[in-house]
């Protein structure tokens, strides 16, 4: 019997309408044989964790532009932990000041990947995230 897909939720947080970026790491993680649910824009942290609940997902890819990741991710962190989901690997892309990347790491984001960043890189941290909890 063959291992289930990694299950991934891509997510717009924010007001950022700018998705381009999602777009691309969404199509190369389904082409790396991964299932990908894309949230589309505008898409709350309470929108975002019901999702990623009733899709049963592995994963939550953020795409954040917009500089409001500092109030997203925490707030969708908290949603996860107290929705019993905290087993839920969070990787970030976006601009990402390095003084913040530092800091999201703490409170719990697997990695965060700027522009640009190599889409098999992207793809072989979340399998290592993954099946690290397998």
């Amino acid at each position: 019997m063959s291992e289930r897909k990694i299950r991934v939720l891509i997510a717009k947080p924010g007001l950022d309408g700018h998705d381009r970026g999602a777009k691309v790491v969404a199509r190369a993680l389904r082409d790396a044989g991964m299932e990908v649910i894309y949230t589309g824009l505008r898409q709350t942290p309470e929108m975002i964790c019901e999702a990623a609940m009733q899709e049963d997902v592995d994963v939550i890819g953020l795409s954040i532009l917009s500089g409001a990741h500092m109030a997203q991710v925490p707030r969708l962190l908290e949603l996860l932990k107290s929705g019993g989901m905290a087993d839920v690997k969070v990787f970030l892309g976006g601009i990402v000041p390095d003084e913040d990347i530092r800091v999201l790491k703490q409170m719990g984001v697997q990695e965060v990947f700027g522009p640009g960043a190599n889409t098999k890189v992207i793809a072989e941290a979340i399998r290592q995230a993954v099946s690290s909890e397998r």
